[in-house]
């Protein structure tokens, strides 16, 4: 600390540029990975009926039977019974190809 207050107020304030600079452009590169990392880790959630077109010869009651009996995980959206029920592409693609779900 005692060289920092000797310094000069001009290259006080040029270290601190520096060190802005420095700070942006990690902050710019990290931020460019995270951005790589969301979009491979990206989630496709589909309704009950985008379910009966993902996998051919499936019902819309079959999906809501999965459901109920807890071999299916799902999100509800909205309130109630009126809200949509949305399930994992990767859930449902996995338990008909005899992979257990992720919960």
């Amino acid at each position: 600390m005692e060289v920092f207050t000797t310094m000069t107020t001009s290259r006080k304030n040029e270290l601190i540029a520096q060190l802005v600079s420095i700070l942006s452009e990690l902050i710019e590169v990290n931020d460019s990975d995270q951005v790589s990392e969301i979009k491979s880790e990206a989630v496709e959630m589909l309704t009950v009926k985008e379910c009966t077109e993902a996998v051919r010869g499936l019902s819309e009651h079959t999906v809501r039977k999965l459901i109920k009996q807890g071999k299916l995980p799902y999100l509800r959206t909205g309130d109630g019974v009126n809200g949509k029920m949305l399930i994992n592409k990767a859930d449902l693609l996995a338990y008909f190809n005899g992979q257990t779900a992720n919960k």
